[in-house]
């Protein structure tokens, strides 16, 4: 018995030695933690292919989110038992990335504002329910048979997310005063109307699929209509209900998150969180300040050039014209349709990688479209069969210009958020990274570095279109000061109006939406400016070291090569293509 048990284990052994190796236990780490976190996003899971999990949504409750930060904690551990010191530079990136992403989830979740507001300007769990079936297959009858089960689930998930949002107002970790005006109306109008002209019930009129009968159809959608009047409708008028009567009586006098329980805390880590730097709020206004000027000198003079006096009296030509508005949602639409296939035709001169997922043109659903910004990106899910889209808000026609779609959708569209998200998703890398990885200072700097390229592109062949790409700019480099301001500076939201006002084109429904933001997303605007200034700088490094070896299209795709990274990582990268481009003959 002895000697076969020792036969057994030097058979064994070399196995089990191969199995131990660092790449090995890494690939493990990162498999089991892809699994594990498909099985807590279940909608997320069907979007990439996994079919396991149809029938269930996403655990919002404090006890599955205490449930989350323990396994973080144990993918931590079992990663930082990893000797990064036996793994080759690829795999010290994954190991590092996905060390970064839980560690930053695990200190959010320290923050009792983190964990109890559930809900900004910008984005709510009522929204995020209600735009679930856009990033859904819907192919057979499997698939609406599983969405309807999903829209029945809904009470569960809100009753969850009212009791965490009573448990915030009792302990003021609310949202202030001042952003809310409009915002009840984000949660009555998903439900407005008619159950079959609400954005639930848009999967019911696509064609049939061909295993459904004819019978059967009707009666799914006479099944969906119900659910939407007698289980969905009532919830939301739930959520409205406790905002009016509770949530708004409580609403927080100070625009400041420092005005929070430990918020001054929590304020610093959302700055690390999304720059991914070591920068103070101090060092950052002033950066803020700097770039203003700077691009204020730039404003100038093409104001100069137009024709005017000063770059106020443009602005105000620019703001007051109707000729540069739309009279209908229509043609908003129309023109930023053909300013975004204009860009299309452009790009193979510009990258040597393109991805092959398309991305379309929609209108920001009405209900969000008064409360929110002036467009934005859905990223697409290539194994659901969902192409990205262009959203683009069509509310409020006086206030969306067309000098500023060239630049807008050099950012949202192509080549800023579409290129880069559908490349990544495209990209040889662990699940995680393709799909999870959203480092705000790489995803929005890239985009916005993209609006400076649309310079060279020449996407801004008239005063009026250069005027909107600087604005934009200056609109970026403003959220430096403007949030800082607010947070840690003690500003409220009139001065910070009052600042984007006076050095900026935007209009002012733009400028009111986007303080809201801020004030209600602290530090998600610091990574926008400080990633365009970090990529731009690795651009001018390397057409420095490179000289007439510059290859502009080479260092797009050494951009975008890796998917999002932190800055610290995105330089590394650089570094390394910059010393491979120089070793070639």
């Amino acid at each position: 018995m002895r000697k076969i048990l020792s036969l057994m284990l030097a058979v064994a052994a070399p196995a089990l030695a191969q199995a131990q190796t660092p790449r090995d236990l890494l690939n493990e780490v990162i498999a089991d933690h892809w699994s594990w976190y498909l099985s807590t996003h279940p909608v997320e899971a069907t979007a990439r292919g996994v079919r396991d999990y149809d029938n269930q949504i996403y655990d919002i409750s404090l006890a599955a989110r205490d449930a989350q930060i323990e396994a973080e904690r144990g993918f931590v551990a079992r990663l930082e038992a990893v000797p990064a010191q036996g793994l080759e530079a690829p795999d010290r990136v994954n190991r590092d990335v996905l060390l970064w992403m839980l560690r930053d989830d695990i200190d959010s979740d320290q923050h009792p504002a983190e964990r109890l507001m559930l809900f900004t300007t910008y984005y709510g769990w009522h929204q995020g329910f209600s735009g679930m079936a856009d990033g859904l297959p819907f192919y057979n009858r499997s698939d609406y048979d599983s969405y309807l089960k999903r829209l029945a689930l809904y009470p569960k998930q809100n009753g969850d997310a009212l009791a965490i949002t009573r448990q915030a107002i009792k302990g003021g970790y609310v949202q202030p005063c001042s952003v809310l005006q409009n915002y009840a109306e984000t949660i009555s109008g998903i439900v407005d109307g008619k159950p079959e002209d609400t954005r639930f019930y848009e999967p019911f009129k696509r064609p049939k699929p061909r295993d459904i009968s004819d019978a059967d159809w009707s009666a799914m959608q006479g099944q969906a209509v119900a659910i939407i009047r007698d289980v969905l409708t009532p919830e939301y008028r739930k959520w409205h209900d406790l905002f009016v009567q509770d949530y708004l009586p409580h609403c927080r006098k100070n625009d400041s998150a420092a005005a929070l329980p430990g918020g001054a805390a929590w304020y610093a880590s959302r700055v690390r969180a999304h720059t991914t730097t070591d920068l103070t709020p101090d060092q950052i206004h002033q950066i803020g300040l700097d770039e203003i000027a700077r691009i204020g000198k730039r404003m100038d003079e093409i104001a100069a050039k137009a024709g005017y006096p000063s770059r106020a009296a443009y602005i105000q030509h620019l703001r007051t014209d109707p000729t540069y508005y739309a009279k209908t949602p229509e043609e908003l639409l129309r023109v930023a349709a053909r300013q975004a296939k204009t860009i299309d035709g452009l790009l193979p001169r510009y990258f040597a990688t393109l991805p092959r997922l398309p991305y379309g043109l929609k209108p920001i659903p009405a209900a969000e479209a008064e409360g929110t910004t002036t467009a934005y990106y859905g990223p697409g899910a290539p194994e659901a069969g969902i192409s990205g889209t262009y959203w683009v808000n069509t509310s409020k026609l006086d206030q969306r210009p067309f000098w500023e779609l060239p630049a807008l959708t050099a950012h949202e569209a192509v080549p800023g958020h579409h290129n880069q998200i559908a490349l990544q998703q495209e990209l040889p890398l662990p699940p995680f990274r393709k799909y999870l990885a959203g480092f705000t200072a790489y995803v929005e700097g890239w985009a916005l570095y993209t609006e400076y390229l649309g310079e060279e592109m020449g996407l801004y062949d008239t005063p009026e279109k250069m005027m909107g790409r600087l604005s934009y700019e200056m609109w970026r480099a403003c959220r430096l000061v403007v949030d800082t301001g607010i947070h840690a500076k003690g500003w409220d939201k009139a001065r910070a109006v009052a600042f984007m006002k006076a050095n900026s084109a935007l209009t002012d429904a733009n400028i009111d939406a986007e303080v809201n933001r801020y004030i209600s997303w602290p530090g998600q605007a610091l990574g926008y400016k400080l990633g365009e200034i970090r990529i731009r700088a690795l651009r001018a490094k390397a057409e420095e070291a490179l000289g007439p070896k510059f290859d502009l299209r080479r260092f797009h795709d050494a951009i975008l090569s890796q998917g999002a990274v932190p800055l610290t990582v995105l330089e590394s990268q650089i570094d390394g293509w910059i010393a491979a481009e120089k070793a070639k003959g």
